[in-house]
Parts: structure tokens; C-alpha cells; sequence
């Protein structure tokens, strides 16, 4: 036997049909590849290469992933990873997988690659000459007719039951009669009378004998005995009795019923049914009752596990006689079996770029039922963007149908009903989980198409003045945004001096305080950009508007307050009716908005019922005509004031004389009148702080003059009381007074030819403010002091108090460079 399996290996037949390229596109190639093996080979037989029979790469069959589809059926294969060899796993028995059928073959998958890559592989079974016939041994009595029965051989073909033969004699001979499903039955044919004086039993050997090489026998001893007087045996109506049961029959359903006849009478007419040849899987099946003859169904049938039931009904009378009849009972498939789906290989995550027509999983679907009731269709339920497709061998390709998004739908739950064409139809729903994953496909986008920012002037530095936002529907890396300034219009100094932006967050800081008066508005372009490969990004404009403050002060343009000399009079006619213009008020200011919104107002006046300013326009007016009793000089402080929180303001103070030309103007101008309240109160502060000071000041360079003299004591510490040879005079110079200047407010070692040792200062005195306001002469000269000639056009009003104010503001500043001379001096 083993020799034998040997010599069949090395015959060993391959089918294998040119395959097709795998496609480059991912669609599932469907070949059907075919060997044709022995059966009972031993484990690890190699069946074939299947690598070089799917034209693989020797040195890249491990990266194909080349494996057996389970599916939950007994493997009889096994497959190497490593070199593509397909080996015996099981001890494969035909005739216990196939029984009678002739062709036997052992079906399955093999996905190679990806699941887009299915070939179906058919073995063929082989029958090998590895069982004998042997006899079923039944109780023979003797008659016209005996079936001897028949001899079973599980092999098929030439290998199977072929023949009987029948030892010889003289009064029985041999029929074999073959019967619809190919088995064949041994008869004996009584061809002689017997006599049971003469010869009371008979001994016949019945050979059984098979067509395969070399040839196998079986033998069966047969005794007959001679009995006398029935001589005739039961007759059937029929010698083979055909029925169709459907397998959805219930129990004690009636199957059918045999009938058999018998010539004699009495005791030997009467006949009893059994079944003498049942297989073993029919027993539980049916029941034959013995009086009627009538089968009848025990348990439920099942198409899927038999599909046709052969045995042999015994009809006994009551001398002992026995005829046999045949009975084929064929189950008609019911639809019971809904299909059964499974998901043989899947491919997820799906990226959502994926082309349509890209397979995703392969679905195998079987029906145990036949016909129609074993055809099957699938069909998802939901509109989704799939499409499910047959493949072959009851396979079943799902795919895309249109693209994906996965920012509209992240994953799919798809739902696979499959329905057979059994009436009523049943049906099997499969749900299977699909994840899209992601790809950069969506650039950042912005809440807005541009952003106005408005900022207040002033801001403090480096303060957050706004946060700008982009969202982008990617996940994980490709929707991590980064923020940037691309660039401005800003051209003196870089963006980065004014602006700048977390590169994370997007709120944008102020790197200076704005100005409104300097730049009003600036735009820059903000890029925001995502963190896929390649980086997608978008860009927006954001225009910074600079909110003005009240942060100036008018100012007045005109009359100038800057202006010298009798500038800051106007002359009025006395003549001047009412609503006379006397001037107009012009200022400016360097905010906008309410900000710049100016008023004017009349504060002070020395006759407040004489004037009148308007409010928007500055225009000064007469409000009534000049009369004898009013002042002829007149005094008005005009306050400009904007319109902001809090409100600025600015003042000026205009003086104006009512005369009806110049030469009449010009004394009024020089002139203070002493009845002036308000000019008496002027000329006593100044005169008291111009005499404070003058003490404070002398008395300050005593005390340092004395404290010199502790500290040397020589008398002549300072050499402004002798001769220098440097000076020409005597005197004694401060330091600075090398480029010829001295301080406005005093004179050093100014000395004469009857003076050369006298300190003399510029000193301040009562009397002399006195004759500075009281003179009113213009060609009469003023003399003080220090030799100065004093002009008579300054001696009066407005720029009395000029020169007087100048003179205190030199003195307060030049006092401590005083006393610093001086100690540097001593």
C-alpha cells in the first residue's frame, strides 16, 4: 500500500490555468487553481508549490502574506509562509468525506497580499484500492427466490463491488441485478425441483469480486434447506418503490406504503413488512409498520445532511417465504437554512483619499439549502458611499463607491444583508466597523474673510490687544495650527517693532504704544498654517485701527501769544457799534473726533458786559457801544476747550485799547493805569517777591563769603578787592565768562576807575520796579545799577510784567550757580 501511494504521488496531476497579472489598481484577481492527489497520502505530502504556480518571487514570498482562508471548515492543508509549499495536514479518507460520490474534491481560498488578492484552489481526491467487499449476512429460507443480499465496497470505480460468482451446482443459478444508484444485488434463481427426500440441503459459495488491481474478493457461505409445501412466495406490487418527501415534513408523516400479494392460503398467505436493509441514519428516520406496510416518518429530515435514503423491504408469509423490494426515498430541500455571512479579510482604516472602486473587505457568504433556495444576493442597507459586488465561489467584494470625507463621516458602521430566492426569502444581516483615518486635505480656514481691531492710543506695551482664531476639521498633527506675520504696509520700521503674534495661540501683542496723531491705521497679513505634510495654510487680513484719545491740549494759532511788544494789543474805535468784531480767536488741535471738537469761552474781562466770544467760531465781539465810563484799556482771558473725557483746555489773555487811531493807542499801550485794581495787585506781588529774592540772595553770598574767610584767614581771598594783571579794571570774572557773557541777572567785579575794589551787583530794589512802572515819559531813559539802558517801550503794562517775570526766573535759576562760583572761587 505504501509503495502504491508513492507510485501515485509521483503521478501526481496538476491543473493550473495562466493567471492574470494582480492589478495595480487594487481590485481582487479571481483565479481558480487545480491539483489531483491520492487519497490516504501521508502528513506533510507536498501537494504543490502554489508560490511558483501564482508566479511569486522566491525571495519575496514572505512579504505576500500568503495564508489559507479558515473560515471555520476542518483544514486538510497547510500552507508554508516561507517557500509556498502546500502540504497533507489530515489523513484524507474518500470514501469517508465523498461515500459513493465519483468525483470527490477538497475546496478552498488563499488570499495572497492584501484582501484584493483571492485565488480558489480545487484538490481532487483520488479513489486508491484500499477496501475489500464483504457481505451483509442476512437469514436466507429457502423458496422460489433468494435474495442473497449484496456486498458493500466503499471505493468507487473500477475499485468497487464489479461481479458475483456462484459455486457451481445444479439447481440454483446466479442473477446480479444492478440498481439505480450503481449497486448490485445477488439473486438465486431456482432453476430445478428440489427434493428434500433425496437431498435435504444444499451448500453454495457466493464470491464477490471487485475491478481493481490487483483484484479483491469476498466470500459468503450459503446453506439451504428443503422444506416442504409453501411453494409460493410474496410478490411486491412494484420491485422498486420511489417517493419525494419534502424535509420540512413533520413527524409521523406518511411516507409511503408497500404492498406485496401471496398465492397460498391460510397460514402461508398471511405476510409481515420489516425493512432487512436500512442504513443506519435511515433507522431513526422511518418506521415500517408490519401489518400494512405503511412508512412513516419518526424524526424531521434534514436535506443538507442526507439528501437521498436507499433500503430494502422484506415481505414475509407465514410459511416462511420472503421477497424483497427496493425503496428510494429522495428529500426535497425545504428553504431552512438562512445564509451565513463572513467576513473573510478587511482592510482598515480606509484613508479618506481613497479612490472609488477601492476594495475594503471580502465577504463569504454560503447557503447550506440547493436551488434557489441556495442562491444568495447581498445588498447594504443605509445609503452609504459603498457598494457591495460578487466575486466568485460565493465570495463577495465590498468597496467604495464614491469619496470620502472624514471630517463628514470619521467612521461607518455598514450593515451587509444577505437574502436568499427561497420562498419566503430569509435573510442575514452583517455589521461590520470601518474607520476612515485622515489626510491633510484642509487648509486652516478663519471665523472671518478679514478683522478690524481697534486700539486705543497709548496702550501699554507689549499688552495682548487682540486674539485671532482658525479652525481646520483635520485631527492630530495635520490640524495643529501655527500662527505668522507675513508682512504690513508699514515701510519705516519692521511689523515685528509693532506687532507680533504667539505663533500657538494667535493673540497678537502691541510691541509699542500707538500714537493716533502719528499713524492712524496700518494692515498686516496673518498666516495661519497646519502642521501636515505638506502643510497646507490660508492667510488673512487684519486691518489695526489706532483710537484717538484726549491726549492734547488746543493750541492757539492765533492772535500768536509769542508775540512781542504791543502784538498782544487791539485797537478798538470808540466809534464801535455793537457786534463789532474785534478779532477772532483761531486754535487747532491735534486730536480728531469729539476730541477736536473746540469751544471758546470768555473767562475773565475787566468790563464782562462789553464782550462777547462765540462759542464755535472764537469771533470776539462788542456787545454795546463804548461809553465815556468804561476803561479805555481793556483786559480779556479767552479759554479754548475741547470736547473730550476729561476736557483739555488752553488760555490766552488779550489786551485791548479803544482809540481811534494809533498816535491815540500808542500812550494808552506804554501806560498802567494806577487806578487799575487789578494792575495794583500785579505790581505789589512782584515788587514783594523781587525783594525776597534780592534778600535770599544776598544773604547767601555773605554766608558763603564769611565761611571762606574762617576756613583761609587772609583778607584777600578774593581778588576782586586788588589788582589782577589779568583784568584790565580789576574785576574779577566768574568762570564762564570766557566766551564775554554773563548770567542775565547779575554783573561780577564790575568795577570803575573811583570803584576798583567794590563787589556790585545787579541788585533789585523797590525803587526801582517803582521807576520802571511810573515812568511814562518815552524819550526819558531808565538807568540802573548796571549801567543797562532800559527802552521806554518796555516800562509799561503787559511788558512790564514780561521783564519783571524773566527777571525772577533768572534769579531763581542763576541763584545756585551764584553760590557754586563762589565756592569754587574761594
Amino acid at each position: 500500500m505504501e509503495g502504491r501511494q508513492k507510485e501515485n504521488s509521483r503521478s501526481l496531476r496538476r491543473q493550473v490555468p495562466l493567471l492574470l497579472l494582480f492589478s495595480l489598481c487594487g481590485q481582487i484577481a479571481s483565479e481558480h487553481i487545480q491539483y489531483s492527489i491520492p487519497e490516504e497520502m501521508e502528513k506533510g505530502s507536498i501537494v504543490g508549490n502554489l508560490a511558483k504556480d501564482l508566479s511569486l518571487n522566491n525571495g519575496e514570498i514572505g512579504n505576500y502574506n500568503l495564508h489559507i482562508l479558515s473560515l471555520g471548515k476542518k483544514q486538510y492543508f497547510t500552507l508554508s509562509a516561507e517557500n509556498g509549499n502546500l502540504y497533507v495536514r489530515e489523513r484524507i479518507d474518500r470514501e469517508e468525506l465523498c461515500g459513493q460520490t465519483a468525483f470527490c474534491s477538497i475546496n478552498f481560498e488563499v488570499v495572497v497580499g492584501s484582501p484584493m488578492n483571492i485565488f480558489h484552489i480545487t484538490v481532487e481526491i483520488q479513489d486508491i484500492n484500499d477496501n475489500a467487499p464483504h457481505f451483509i449476512i442476512e437469514s436466507t429460507l429457502p423458496g422460489a427466490l433468494f435474495l442473497l443480499g449484496k456486498a458493500e465496497d466503499p471505493d468507487i470505480g473500477m475499485n468497487s463491488l464489479q461481479n458475483y460468482q456462484l459455486s457451481s451446482n445444479q439447481y440454483f443459478s446466479l442473477e446480479v441485478r444492478e440498481m439505480e444508484d450503481g449497486n448490485k444485488n445477488a439473486e438465486l434463481v431456482l432453476q430445478k425441483s428440489l427434493d428434500r427426500e433425496s437431498e435435504h440441503s444444499l451448500h453454495l459459495i457466493l464470491t464477490a469480486l471487485d475491478g481493481g488491481e490487483p483484484r479483491k474478493t469476498g466470500t459468503a457461505q450459503i446453506w439451504i434447506n428443503v422444506t416442504d409445501a409453501n411453494d409460493n412466495p410474496p410478490v411486491f406490487t412494484k420491485q422498486i418503490y420511489k417517493v419525494s418527501v419534502h424535509e420540512e415534513a413533520p413527524v409521523g408523516s406518511f411516507v409511503l406504503q408497500v404492498v406485496a400479494s401471496d398465492k397460498d392460503d391460510g397460514l402461508n398467505a398471511q405476510i409481515r413488512y420489516e425493512f432487512s436493509n436500512i442504513p443506519v441514519n435511515g433507522q431513526k428516520k422511518f418506521g415500517l409498520d408490519p401489518v400494512d406496510g405503511i412508512i412513516s416518518l419518526l424524526q424531521m429530515l434534514d436535506f443538507e445532511e442526507t439528501r437521498r435514503y436507499t433500503m430494502t423491504a422484506a415481505a414475509k408469509d407465514g410459511g416462511g417465504l420472503v421477497t424483497h423490494c427496493n425503496i428510494e426515498i429522495n428529500v426535497l430541500d425545504g428553504n431552512d437554512n438562512a445564509p451565513e455571512v463572513t467576513l473573510a479579510s478587511m482592510f482598515s482604516p480606509v484613508p479618506e483619499d481613497s479612490l472609488p472602486g477601492t476594495v475594503i473587505a471580502l465577504i463569504n457568504v454560503n447557503d447550506k439549502d440547493s436551488g434557489d433556495n441556495g442562491k444568495v444576493t447581498c445588498y447594504l442597507q443605509d445609503d452609504l458611499p459603498f457598494k457591495i459586488l460578487p466575486s466568485s465561489n460565493n465570495y463577495f467584494k465590498l468597496q467604495t463607491d464614491s469619496l470620502l470625507d472624514r471630517e463628514i463621516a470619521p467612521a461607518y458602521n455598514i450593515t451587509i444583508t444577505a437574502t436568499d430566492r427561497g420562498t419566503p426569502p430569509l435573510s442575514t444581516h452583517k455589521t461590520i466597523s470601518l474607520q476612515i483615518s485622515d489626510i491633510n486635505d484642509n487648509a486652516p480656514s478663519f471665523q472671518k474673510s478679514s478683522y478690524v481691531i481697534y486700539v486705543p492710543e497709548n496702550n501699554p506695551s507689549g499688552a495682548s490687544i487682540f486674539t485671532i482664531k482658525a479652525s481646520d476639521p483635520d485631527m492630530d498633527q495635520n490640524s495643529r495650527i501655527t500662527y505668522s506675520i507675513l508682512n504690513s504696509n508699514i515701510e519705516e520700521l519692521p511689523i515685528s517693532s509693532y506687532i507680533s503674534i504667539n505663533s500657538e495661540t494667535g493673540t497678537i501683542y502691541a510691541q509699542r504704544s500707538f500714537d493716533y496723531e502719528q499713524f492712524r491705521e496700518f494692515r498686516l497679513q496673518v498666516k495661519a498654517q497646519d502642521g501636515g505634510s505638506p502643510p497646507l495654510s490660508s492667510n488673512v487680513t487684519v486691518r489695526v485701527f489706532v483710537l484717538d484719545r484726549n491726549d492734547n491740549s488746543p493750541r492757539i494759532l492765533s492772535p500768536s501769544q509769542e508775540a512781542k511788544g504791543s502784538a498782544l494789543f487791539e485797537m478798538v474805535p470808540r466809534s464801535a457799534e455793537a457786534d463789532y468784531l474785534v478779532t477772532k480767536v483761531v486754535a487747532v488741535d491735534a486730536d480728531s473726533g469729539h476730541n477736536a471738537w473746540l469751544s471758546y469761552h470768555l473767562t475773565q474781562a475787566t468790563e464782562p458786559a462789553l464782550f462777547t466770544v462765540g462759542s464755535h467760531t472764537g469771533e470776539i465781539r462788542t456787545a454795546r457801544a463804548f461809553v465815556e465810563r468804561d476803561a479805555v484799556k481793556q483786559r480779556l482771558v479767552i479759554m479754548v476747550k475741547d470736547n473730550g473725557q476729561p476736557s483739555l483746555s488752553a488760555t490766552m489773555t488779550l489786551n485791548l485799547v479803544f482809540a481811534e487811531n494809533f498816535q491815540e493807542a500808542l500812550p494808552e499801550m506804554k501806560s498802567q493805569p494806577s487806578s487799575s485794581e487789578y494792575q495794583s495787585d500785579l505790581q505789589f506781588y512782584l515788587v514783594l517777591a523781587l525783594a525776597v529774592i534780592s534778600f535770599l540772595f544776598l544773604l547767601t553770598v555773605i554766608l558763603a563769603v564769611t565761611m571762606k574767610l574762617r576756613q583761609s584767614g587772609h583778607p584777600r581771598f578774593l581778588q576782586c578787592f586788588g589788582p589782577v594783571p589779568h583784568s584790565k579794571n580789576g574785576a574779577i570774572f566768574p568762570p564762564n565768562f570766557e566766551d564775554g557773557t554773563l548770567p542775565y541777572s547779575y554783573q561780577l567785579c564790575l568795577s570803575s576807575e573811583s570803584r576798583k575794589n567794590e563787589f556790585a551787583f545787579l541788585t533789585p530794589s523797590v525803587q526801582m520796579v517803582d521807576n520802571i512802572l511810573s515812568s511814562e515819559k518815552p524819550d526819558e531813559p531808565f538807568t540802573g545799577n548796571s549801567g543797562n539802558n532800559f527802552h521806554p517801550e518796555m516800562a509799561n503794562g503787559e511788558e512790564v510784567s514780561f521783564m519783571v517775570r524773566n527777571y525772577l526766573y533768572c534769579t531763581f535759576d542763576t541763584l545756585p550757580r551764584i553760590s557754586a562760583e563762589f565756592f569754587i572761587l574761594f
